[in-house]
C-alpha cells in the first residue's frame, strides 16, 4: 500500500465533471461546509489521510449516523455501507447487542488503566476459538499491535532485521512506512517525511510472490532477519490473494532459516473466519496481529503467540510494551459482543456464502457485457478491479490508470445510494446485517455505474 498512500492523498482536489448519468449528483453542502471549517483545525481537514476524498471527485462526506448497513451524511443522504468503517463493523452499524452491552459497562466507568475481569473474559473468547495463539497482549490499535510484534521478533530472535513486502501496508510505524528501492532485493526507502533513513535501513522490502527474492534475502543477510511479515491476505492495496504454495514456502524459508512468520491479520482477523487468514492457509505463524473486528468497532489491537515466545514480553520479559488504553474496558465489552456473535453456528458459512453470490452476480454481468472488469473475493471481503487478468497478487500488477474508472464509477454509486471507501485501492466489506433486498439493489447500482463508466 506504500505507493497507493502517496497516489491517493496528493494531489488537488478535483471538481465533478458534468454529470451525464441519469442520477443527479447527490448534494453535499453541509459536508462541504463541515469540510471547510474542518481545514482550519486539521492538516487536510482530516484525521486519516484517505478520508479527504483526493482520490475519488467532489468532497468528503461527514458522516452523521448509521444502523445496520446504512449510513447518513449530514446532508440526510442515504447509503448502503459497504466500507463498515474499514472491516471491523462484521455485524453492522450500532448493532443493538453491541450497544447494550457497552452501556451496560459504562455505567460503572469507562476508564481505569488497571486490569479487569472483561479482559480475560475477551482474551478467552480469542484463544478457545483460536489454536494459532496461546497467550496475547492487547493494545490500542492494529498499528500499535504490529510495532509490538516487531519489537516482539526482535527481541526473541536477538536480530534486527525484517523483510516486509510492497503492497503490504501494517500501519503508521517508523520501520513499516517504507517502500521497495530498485533491485530484486532492497532495503527500503522510506515513504514518509520524518522517518529516518537508518530505520529503513533495517527493513528490506520485495515483491510480493517471488520465492528467488525471500531466497536470495536469507542468503544476503544471513542470520540477520528477525521475521518476515505480511498480511494474512493482503487486502490494504487491493485484495491480492497469495497462492497455496507461497505461502507454504515463506513458512518454510522462515524456519529453515530462524527467523519468526508474522502474519498481519488486522484487516483479515475474525473476517475471514475465526481463525482467519492462517486457517484459511492452514499455515501457523510465529506471531499473529489482530484489531479492527475484536473491538467491535472500537480502538483496539492485539498481538499473540506461543506461550514460549510471548513470554519475552515484560513483564515476564526483557521486551517492553505498555499502554494506559490497552484493554480499555468499553473496547473489551464490544469485542465481547461481537465475538459471542461470530462464534455461534453458522456464522461465517451464511455470511460468506453471501458475499460470494454477491461478488459472482456482479462477475456474470460485468463478463457478460466484456467489460474488463474483475471482482476478487475471499470470505466476506470484495475487491473491483479494472483488469481483465484473473489474478492480480502483487502491488505492480495493479493499474494505475484504472483508478480513473474508479472515480467515475464511485461518483455514480454515491448517487445511487452505495458508499465504497474512496479509493479504487481499497477493499470492500459485507456485513451480517446486509440483506438479499439490499444486496439486489447494491448489485442493480453496480451494474448502472459500470454500464456508464464503460460508455465514457
Amino acid at each position: 500500500m506504500l505507493e497507493s498512500i502517496k497516489k491517493i492523498f496528493s494531489g488537488n482536489e478535483e471538481e465533478m465533471p458534468v454529470n451525464s448519468s441519469s442520477k443527479p449528483d447527490i448534494s453535499r453542502a453541509k459536508s462541504a461546509e463541515l469540510y471547510e471549517k474542518s481545514k482550519t483545525f486539521f492538516p487536510g481537514g482530516v484525521n486519516s489521510p484517505v478520508r479527504a476524498f483526493k482520490s475519488v471527485y467532489g468532497t468528503p462526506l461527514f458522516i452523521q449516523k448509521g444502523d445496520g448497513c446504512f449510513i447518513w451524511d449530514a446532508d440526510g443522504n442515504q447509503f448502503i455501507d459497504f466500507c463498515a468503517s474499514w472491516g471491523p463493523l462484521i455485524l453492522g452499524h450500532n448493532n443493538s447487542k453491541i450497544r447494550e452491552k457497552v452501556i451496560d459497562v459504562m455505567q460503572n466507568g469507562m476508564s481505569f488503566g488497571a486490569p479487569t475481569a472483561l479482559e480475560n473474559e475477551l482474551a478467552e473468547l480469542i484463544i478457545k476459538h483460536n489454536k494459532y495463539v496461546e497467550k496475547i497482549r492487547f493494545t490500542s490499535s492494529g498499528t500499535e499491535a504490529v510495532m509490538s510484534a516487531i519489537r516482539l521478533a526482535r527481541g526473541y530472535t536477538k536480530r534486527d532485521k525484517i523483510i516486509k513486502f510492497e503492497g503490504c501496508y501494517h500501519g503508521h510505524s517508523d520501520s513499516l512506512l517504507v517502500k521497495a528501492g530498485s533491485g530484486l532485493v532492497t532495503f527500503g526507502e522510506t515513504s514518509s517525511a520524518g522517518v529516518p533513513k537508518s530505520f529503513a535501513e533495517e527493513t528490506i522490502v520485495i515483491a510480493l510472490h517471488d520465492k528467488a527474492a525471500i531466497t536470495q534475502a536469507f542468503q544476503q543477510f544471513k542470520d540477520q532477519i528477525a521475521a518476515v511479515i505480511i498480511e494474512g491476505i493482503p487486502a490494504n492495496n487491493g485484495l491480492l490473494i497469495q497462492d497455496q504454495d507461497y505461502i507454504e514456502f515463506l513458512r518454510a524459508a522462515c524456519t529453515e532459516n530462524g527467523a519468526l512468520l508474522i502474519f498481519d491479520e488486522v484487516i483479515t482477523g475474525f473476517r475471514v473466519g475465526l481463525e482467519g487468514a492462517a486457517a484459511y492457509y492452514g499455515i501457523k505463524p510465529d506471531i499473529l496481529t489482530y484489531g479492527k473486528i475484536i473491538g467491535g468497532g472500537l480502538p483496539v489491537g492485539m498481538y499473540g503467540s506461543s506461550a514460549e515466545i510471548m513470554g519475552h514480553i515484560s513483564p515476564d520479559g526483557g521486551v517492553y510494551q505498555a499502554g494506559t488504553l490497552s484493554g480499555n474496558p468499553v473496547a473489551m465489552a464490544a469485542g465481547i459482543a461481537t465475538l459471542t456473535e461470530l462464534t455461534k453456528s453458522g456464522f461465517y458459512k451464511d455470511l460468506n456464502a453471501k458475499t460470494l453470490e454477491f461478488a459472482e452476480s456482479i462477475q456474470r454481468f460485468a463478463t457478460a457485457r466484456n467489460y474488463k472488469f474483475k471482482v476478487f473475493s475471499v470470505g466476506s471481503i470484495f475487491w473491483f478491479a479494472f483488469t481483465e487478468a484473473e489474478k492480480i497478487q502483487t502491488a505492480e500488477a495493479i493499474d494505475a490508470s484504472s483508478m480513473e474508472k474508479f472515480k467515475i464509477m464511485h461518483r455514480e454509486l454515491l448517487n445511487r445510494g452505495i458508499y465504497l471507501g474512496p479509493s479504487g485501492y481499497e477493499v470492500g466489506f459485507v456485513s451480517a446485517a446486509h440483506t438479499k433486498v439490499e444486496l439486489e439493489k447494491a448489485k442493480r447500482a453496480i451494474f448502472d455505474a459500470l454500464d456508464l463508466v464503460f460508455k465514457k
